[in-house]
């Protein structure tokens, strides 16, 4: 789950930035659209004091996991991360 919700902060990130700066921001390569649908909302109002790329931005969602919408649970759920090329063995 801490992996999921790693991504979806980074997901987040993306979210927010199209919400504060829709001029200048680019959408997110990582996470997809049903985390940016599902879980924006509950980013903003629960955790949108944090920087999504911080570490305690993982720990709110965690906090406050009761209080998600149950669209951003199953989002967060049903969520997987693409492998990352970088991670593999190289041989």
């Amino acid at each position: 789950m801490a992996l999921k919700l790693t991504s979806l902060a980074l997901v987040l990130s993306g979210a927010a930035a199209l919400l504060i700066a829709p001029a200048q921001a680019q959408q997110s390569k990582r996470g997809n659209e049903t985390l940016k649908k599902y879980c924006t909302g509950d980013y903003l109002s629960y955790c949108g004091n944090l920087d999504p790329d911080d570490p305690a931005t993982d720990q709110c969602f965690k906090t406050n996991w009761a209080k998600l919408s149950e669209n951003c649970r199953r989002a967060i759920d049903a969520y997987t991360p693409p492998k990352d090329s970088s991670s593999r063995k190289k041989g």
